[in-house]
């Protein structure tokens, strides 16, 4: 969300100017700590950003020599920058002789070339083999079917690929997939798509030290980088996200207009000035104090018709931002006590009231007033991690950073259609595979749960062309091996490829 963090002790960095700089990305003052890091002479520039990809693995190469026993990781924004820079660093570790002879393997992201002595990172939490999405490792030994890694926290694991194929090199990783890490070192290209929330992960990770490289043809110059390092794109909420919304309304939403408040404005012209005068003052009466900004036309109906954005209670010298920022995290924290009450009485078998009901429609109205679809993006949080409701619901800050950083991720998940996809086609191999587990288990309760959340989401496609369109060529990873009919929508060739029926319908 929004609200700065309050950050307590840090203790993965071990300089304490480090942990002022970590504090400093945690509370929002990312131009501070890039400017320290600047100072001791870890933020470098290149013409392009291919000389800086060259200079990031260069510095990374000569530490990784001198220091053989450190910890290393290297950073960035895309996916695509990630498979440039690992596969940069194998041919330096294929120069210096210290990997093995490659065997050509297929995993889940394709083909591969994997060698004894290569940097490997599991991408899925398989508590078999006691590996989380993230854990580092080394190959120990590898085959086209099987392979042998040695993890960072020193323990041997051994797996067929058949069973478990969620692993790619591990020089590099996104931002995203770094999330909870420590390594003593990392090295950070810096790329126009980062924010605030990726600055603070990918400049917080390391222990001893960070390098940041950027190029000036992404940022032409070190202002230009703070700026987009430290922006936050939570607030940019214009794109929809699984829904499908008339164009008038997706207008106005886009300027910060809600439904509710375009409908109220509409009524709002159609009375006679004098009418609407009278509304205004008896609302004026009835407004509880203080709600609303001092000034003439503070908490009326001229003032939310004029701006178009909610009136939010605003402190005697205090910044309109800081304002706002407030007035979102109240409505943040409201919106998850009401989710958490309806989780609660679900858990206990209790039927929700229809005062609940009531509360979260209008907690989600207030919030979404604030931070357009903000609603939509914490709900899809709850309902994959329920426990966040409650960390929101605490009013603790600190206790809801993660639930705070998961909304903002679901935010640009639906603002980027290919990282939408991306998670499409992960979260269904997921539930494919643990529904088999659960099956073979004799858990029939836990495998048709599964079951039907695969047919919740191949029946959602028909609700969302964009996303249907951006499937069609990952049909493979789908587990789609039919020759079907060109003409079959592809959420029928999902149901059909893995015998699924109509799902059911989840939601608050």
């Amino acid at each position: 969300m929004t609200d700065t963090a309050e950050i307590g002790e840090v203790r993965r960095q071990r300089e304490d100017w480090q942990r002022d700089a970590t504090r400093d990305l945690a509370t929002g003052r990312t131009g501070a700590a890039i400017h320290a890091y600047n100072a001791h002479d870890m933020v470098h520039s290149a013409e392009t950003r291919e000389q800086a990809r060259g200079d990031l693995i260069d510095r990374w190469d000569r530490q990784r020599q001198a220091s053989p026993d450190s910890s290393r990781i290297i950073l960035t924004h895309t996916n695509a920058e990630v498979r440039e820079l690992n596969e940069a660093a194998r041919d330096r570790m294929r120069e210096a002789g210290d990997l093995g002879e490659d065997v050509r393997v297929t995993v889940e992201r394709g083909e591969r070339s994997f060698a004894a002595g290569d940097r490997v990172m599991f991408l899925q939490n398989e508590r078999g083999l006691g590996v989380k999405n993230g854990t580092l490792g080394t190959i120990e030994q590898v085959s086209a079917q099987s392979m042998t890694v040695q993890t960072d926290d020193g323990r041997g694991i051994s797996f067929d690929l058949k069973d478990y194929d969620r692993i790619d090199h591990g020089y590099a990783a996104t931002i995203h997939k770094a999330q909870g890490m420590t390594v003593d070192r990392t090295h950070v290209l810096a790329t126009p798509g980062m924010d605030a929330h990726g600055s603070y992960v990918a400049l917080s990770r390391h222990r001893d030290s960070m390098d940041l490289h950027y190029g000036r043809d992404d940022f032409a110059g070190q202002d230009r980088l703070v700026n987009t390092l430290s922006r936050d794109r939570a607030k940019d909420m214009a794109t929809d996200y699984e829904q499908q919304f008339d164009p008038a309304q997706d207008y106005a939403e886009r300027r910060g207009i809600t439904f509710r408040a375009r409908v109220a404005q509409i009524m709002r012209r159609l009375m006679p000035e004098r009418v609407r005068d009278a509304v205004d003052d008896m609302l004026d009466r009835l407004r509880p104090p203080g709600d609303g900004v001092p000034g003439p036309e503070a908490g009326t109906g001229r003032e939310r018709e004029r701006t178009g954005k909610p009136v939010v209670e605003q402190q005697i010298g205090e910044d309109p931002e800081a304002a706002l920022r407030r007035a979102r995290g109240r409505a943040f924290v409201r919106h998850a006590r009401a989710v958490d009450a309806i989780f609660k009485a679900q858990d206990r078998g209790i039927t929700v009231t229809p005062k609940q009901v009531q509360e979260l429609n209008e907690a989600r109205a207030a919030f979404n007033d604030l931070r357009p679809h903000g609603s939509h993006d914490a709900e899809a949080v709850y309902k994959r991690t329920p426990g966040f409701a409650a960390d929101v619901a605490s009013g603790d800050r600190e206790r809801a950073m993660p639930a705070r950083h998961a909304v903002q991720r679901e935010t640009e998940m639906r603002q980027n259609p290919e990282l939408r996809a991306d998670r499409f086609v992960e979260r269904f191999r997921d539930l494919k595979q643990s529904g088999d587990r659960q099956y073979a288990a004799g858990n029939y309760s836990g495998y048709k749960a599964a079951r039907a959340e695969m047919g919740d989401m191949a029946k959602s496609l028909e609700r969302d062309p964009q996303m249907e369109s951006l499937l069609e060529g990952r049909k493979k990873q789908l587990g789609i091996d039919m020759d079907f009919d060109s003409g079959m929508r592809l959420g029928r060739q999902l149901s059909l490829s893995h015998g699924l029926g109509r799902g059911r319908g989840i939601g608050l």
